[in-house]
């Protein structure tokens, strides 16, 4: 595998919960590097004793002596540890949430670096103005809590459907259902659910036995 340096300055002062959270002070999935199974798409098994995934990039990420190395996702097919496999969509890794029939449903979670750079420079705020010395003094206080300071995690689905990755949006779904007036009659009724969000689970599992031929 082709290897390029992470710089980890950045990282040496975060932490993490392996714990599905809307936040996180950690980079990487895993608190700790561990074992993991890679199958290249070539077919060939790699074990590697140090790995985990970036968040950042929904990359495999492993250690080599001092260094932490970021694997190239181009030639990564599978990539399984002992409580969780991925799969490579779009040179990220997606696990599996739920399967109906041959059709499933793949989760794939990312830091949300943009919401949390608004959210720091939201809450940093000039406090006090007052004179000294015949001139004007300022001084800023960060208004941040530590909460503040945890990465919000967004996730991207997509469908493996029918034979093929889709991304789980509305348009690219409508593009691929069959031409059947009854699938797309509960297709239009699921996501017309007062209760039905596009970041749920659970109303994209619904979505999906509902596009599902003989659910």
């Amino acid at each position: 595998m082709i290897k390029k340096k992470i710089l980890l300055t950045a990282f040496a002062l975060l932490g993490l919960t392996a714990t599905a959270q809307v936040k996180t002070t950690r980079a990487t999935l895993y608190n700790q590097f561990k074992p993991s199974v890679i199958t290249l798409k070539t077919g060939k098994n790699i074990r590697q004793s140090l790995t985990n995934v970036f968040l950042k990039n929904s990359t495999l990420v492993y250690l080599q002596g001092e260094y932490t190395m970021e694997a190239n996702m181009e030639t990564i097919a599978t990539v399984e540890f002992d409580d969780r496999k991925y799969v490579n969509i779009n040179n990220q890794l997606a696990y599996l949430v739920d399967s109906v029939g041959s059709n499933l449903l793949y989760r794939i979670d990312l830091l949300d670096m943009n919401a949390y750079n608004q959210q720091l420079r939201n809450n940093i705020n000039i406090s006090n103005m007052g004179f000294e010395n015949g001139g004007i003094t300022t001084s800023t206080v960060d208004l941040n809590n530590e909460e503040d300071y945890k990465f919000p995690i967004f996730s991207h689905f997509y469908y493996y459907y029918n034979g093929e990755i889709i991304k789980v949006h509305e348009r690219e779904i409508s593009r691929h259902l069959p031409k059947d007036k009854e699938m797309k009659r509960k297709y239009r009724t699921i996501i017309g659910l007062d209760s039905f969000s596009w970041s749920d689970e659970k109303s994209l599992i619904q979505l999906l036995k509902a596009i599902s031929n003989n659910q």
